[in-house]
């Protein structure tokens, strides 16, 4: 099944859910926002939302420095 995430189309495993995507992509979920579909989406939904064929995921993730 295809997604785009921050522009670029990734096969992702059926009935995958956004936090199942942010664990393969070893991103953790607390450092990072998620918008899925052009809404964001609470930390403690990560696990809830299902990912379906053609969805879109934006992922910001937190960087310090100075």
């Amino acid at each position: 099944m295809n997604v785009t995430v921050n522009g670029k189309v990734e096969t992702v495993d059926e009935k995958m859910t956004i936090s199942d995507f942010l664990a393969q992509k070893k991103l953790e979920p607390e450092k990072v926002v998620v918008e899925h579909n052009m809404d964001i989406i609470d930390r403690e939904n990560l696990n809830t939302v299902i990912l379906k064929e053609n969805d879109t995921l934006e992922i910001l993730r937190f960087v310090g420095g100075g």
